[in-house]
């Protein structure tokens, strides 16, 4: 896919230079972060040795 063809159908933002990326991205906000859920806490430790 082309990305001028891309940018007219809405898939992205903006097609810039790949000599402009750097200035881009250091002028544009803060890149979202992944939102990361960890694993829910522990219903039970760690049992004691059974000896």
């Amino acid at each position: 896919m082309h990305p001028y063809y891309a940018a007219e159908q809405g898939l992205v933002d903006d097609v810039i230079a790949p000599s402009a990326t750097r200035g881009i991205l250091i002028k544009s906000p803060a890149i979202p972060r992944i939102n990361h859920v960890g694993l829910p806490p522990r219903k039970h430790g760690n049992p004691p040795p059974q000896d």
